[in-house]
């Protein structure tokens, strides 16, 4: 093999097979290699002129060694042999220097994958640049005329991206997979009487046929940055929030940190040893699916080779169990869950309500559609953030609201969930509707 970038999966994987045959020839008692090729092609353009247009091509080789109880791990953007033999040796020589640690290794070889499933993840898109750089002026234009209080642009983005990753270890698992992504998005700013706002809308997907129309895109995002025109703030008070979509993935994304094998160990989560407790009302329910088709959260194993499958992880409002590698499981003498790298496509179940229910459910209180900042102590759970949104009375949107913040613990803000919507974002690895919150405290004037 040349130091060309390998185009194909059987090239890939001789170049894992030989780190894992070279790791073992020079002493290591196990090992583990990830390769990966991902090319792509982005374009922005503000205001009907490119500003930018990237495209990437990369490549990277990772190997991590174990001599005995001792790790080492190096990494290389160069797939030639010599490369690889050089990055194995690096990997090798790290070990020798790190110290014992019990809990290192590789997991138990019965949990490696045996079957990989067609999980649809790749459907690339044979785009050109002045087809992308078309896309985006649309999507812009679209924008721009939606309303003659649109006065601004930041722009309109399209992007296409493949990756093709293959990961191997001594155990004799060898497996890789191709996949896409791609993704439209616009954002721009209103104006009006002085007061200037903005927002922004996007879509992803794994196929580009199921990107929503950018013309669509356009027009969301405009629309989004028409209505918060005119914001004012809000008294003080403890008041139900109502979080849209892909708000409510954050919160959700905040509950899987606190769940981390990593976190449990460390003593560092505000969910500490909480397997078995009651963490969410009992309408509620989270579930895994590994092997949804063209999911973002979709893989027929983890980052260690180990089978993915489906899990009930909260069941009924109670939490079944962590989310596991191999080392955090072994830290807690438990097994591995499957999530070296992350959830996979954790779906958010209950009593779903479409919008407009959810609305007349909030009665008063806040809806928000925006956070700024990062006040969240994943050890406490405190959570205080910036928002802005609109204020409900009566079930009807009153009137656009902003330099406001929402205030909470999150321990309480999860049994305090009264609703969940049907409005269900798929546009990540965590699938969840609006949420609404019984009660939090909105600081404002």
């Amino acid at each position: 093999m040349t130091d060309a970038t390998p185009q194909d999966q059987a090239a890939l994987q001789q170049v894992v097979e030989r780190a894992l045959a070279l790791a073992r020839r020079n002493g290591a008692t196990a090992a583990e290699a990830a390769v990966g090729v991902s090319t792509g092609l982005s374009v922005t353009v503000r205001l009907g002129e490119v500003e930018t247009l990237e495209y990437q091509r990369d490549r990277s080789l990772g190997v991590t060694v174990y001599s005995g109880q001792r790790k080492g791990s190096a990494s290389t953007a160069n797939l030639a042999p010599a490369a690889v033999e050089e990055t194995v040796a690096k990997a090798l020589s790290i070990a020798s220097f790190t110290a014992d640690d019990t809990y290192a290794g590789l997991p138990d070889a019965t949990l490696m994958a045996r079957e990989l499933p067609d999980l649809d993840l790749s459907h690339p898109w044979e785009l050109d640049a002045p087809a992308a750089i078309e896309l985006a002026r649309r999507c812009e234009q679209s924008a721009l005329a939606y309303d003659a209080r649109i006065r601004n642009s930041e722009g309109a983005s399209v992007s296409t991206h493949r990756k093709l990753a293959v990961f191997g270890n001594s155990h004799g698992f060898v497996g890789g997979y191709p996949s896409t992504s791609h993704s439209v998005s616009c954002v721009v700013l209103g104006q009006d009487d002085g007061d200037m706002q903005r927002d922004y809308w996007y879509t992803a997907a794994r196929d580009w046929r199921r990107l929503e129309d950018v013309e669509e895109v356009g027009r969301k995002a405009a629309r989004k940055a028409v209505e918060r025109l005119g914001a004012g703030k809000l008294p003080t008070r403890k008041a139900p929030v109502l979080f849209v979509p892909e708000l409510a993935r954050g919160l959700i994304g905040h509950f899987v940190g606190a769940i981390g094998g990593g976190a449990q160990y460390r003593r560092a989560s505000f969910l500490l040893d909480a397997a078995g407790q009651q963490v969410f009302p009992d309408a509620i329910s989270l579930i895994e699916r590994p092997h949804l088709p063209g999911a973002f959260g979709s893989a027929p194993f983890d980052n260690e080779g180990v089978a993915t499958r489906d899990r009930d992880l909260v069941v009924r409002g109670v939490l079944d169990g962590y989310l596991l590698d191999a080392y955090s499981a072994r830290k807690l003498g438990l097994a591995t869950t499957g999530n070296a790298g992350g959830v996979h496509n954790l779906i958010v179940q209950g009593h779903m309500l479409d919008p407009k229910t959810l609305l007349r459910k909030l009665g008063t209180g806040l809806l928000v559609t925006e956070m700024m900042g990062q006040g969240v102590n994943p050890v406490t759970g405190d959570y205080s953030r910036g928002a802005a949104g609109f204020w409900v009375e009566d079930g009807d949107i009153a009137r656009p609201v902003h330099e406001i913040t929402v205030a909470g613990n999150l321990r309480a803000m999860y049994r305090g969930i009264v609703a969940i919507g049907d409005d269900v974002d798929r546009r990540g690895v965590i699938h969840c509707g609006s949420l609404l919150i019984d009660e939090m405290t909105i600081a404002g004037d």
